[in-house]
């Protein structure tokens, strides 16, 4: 069982970990045109790939549920600013390749941790 959630675990920390690198890619392309998305993606980039610890580690359940929090914000921010309008940018963004495998990943990530949080007895209080 503990192979299980080991598996589980590395599976969280690498989706979140590629997730973060991508971010980081995104950021010289960016904050040029946009200091703030710029620095969005430069800080949450790096505290995803501060999240593979954690993760793998298996530390107790609230660095589970800040990552989960933290992934889930991503996500929302994404998904609010591809529609025009938004109380955000104000504009509809475009949905490309590299966007929709970020948030494969970080769905993922959240996936993970969420079973690794329901089922593994080491997190268990």
């Amino acid at each position: 069982m503990r192979e299980k959630f080991s598996l589980i675990r590395y599976g969280a920390a690498g989706s979140t970990f590629i997730a973060g690198i991508m971010h980081l890619s995104l950021v010289a392309n960016t904050i040029d045109r946009n200091f703030n998305t710029g620095l969005l993606f430069l800080i949450g980039g790096l505290a995803q790939i501060f999240w593979v610890l954690p993760t793998i580690r298996g530390w107790n359940k609230a660095w589970y549920y800040v990552g989960i929090g933290g992934t889930l914000t991503f996500i929302i921010i994404w998904t609010i600013t591809r529609f025009p309008g938004n109380p955000i940018n104000g504009r509809g963004g475009s949905i490309g390749e590299t966007a929709v495998v970020v948030e494969i990943f970080q769905v993922v990530f959240v996936v993970l941790s969420m079973i690794i949080l329901v089922r593994d007895p080491k997190l268990r209080n």
